[in-house]
């Protein structure tokens, strides 16, 4: 398959150490690239994000396979990884910048999005309701390169082994179909 049938989605759930990890094991997933995205500041730095100065989110930008992984599939993972009742906070991490939140790139995301959403709520898998931002995509920024591969790079680091290794954990087990072999 060629590179010009891949689609992207961009996610922020928390520290996208986390987000990156986890989508990196789903069979499909092509690239997870973390960044930001969703602030008023151009090509942002880390430590401005991190004080909350820029506005951005700490997001992944996910490039998948469509004919192997479907983007409502890349939700049901990306909702099951992360709290999304909990406003700009997952885990330790509190701020805006890790806000969760979705930003789509075309009508049909936000359509797929704004359902899935609906039907979470609906269903009552969260005692809360969800406050996950639905945004158009306008800049996505990407991290500098100690960022990227963080947790493969570095798992025995405490806030890996304390933070990120569970998600991989969970995508290891609940989406065994889905995961990559």
């Amino acid at each position: 398959m060629s590179e010009d049938r891949y689609e992207q989605a961009t996610i922020a759930g928390g520290c996208f150490w986390c987000i990156e990890a986890a989508m990196k094991e789903l069979d499909g997933v092509v690239a997870a690239v973390s960044g930001y995205t969703g602030g008023h500041v151009e090509d942002p730095s880390y430590e401005a994000v991190c004080r909350g100065e820029t506005g951005h989110a700490e997001a992944v930008q996910v490039t998948y396979d469509p004919d192997r992984l479907e983007y409502a599939d890349l939700l049901e993972v990306f909702f099951s990884v992360h709290t999304p009742t909990t406003k700009d906070r997952e885990g330790p991490d509190v701020g805006s910048q890790y806000r969760s939140a979705v930003y789509y790139h075309d009508e049909a995301q936000r359509e797929t999005v704004e359902q899935f959403v609906d039907e979470l709520d609906r269903s009552g898998a969260y005692d809360d309701p969800i406050v996950t931002e639905v945004e158009p995509l306008e800049t996505f920024w990407e991290a500098a390169e100690y960022h990227q591969d963080y947790f493969e790079k570095h798992p025995n680091k405490p806030y890996c082994a304390v933070n990120v290794q569970p998600k991989v954990e969970k995508v290891r087990q609940k989406f065994a179909g889905k995961a990559a072999e």
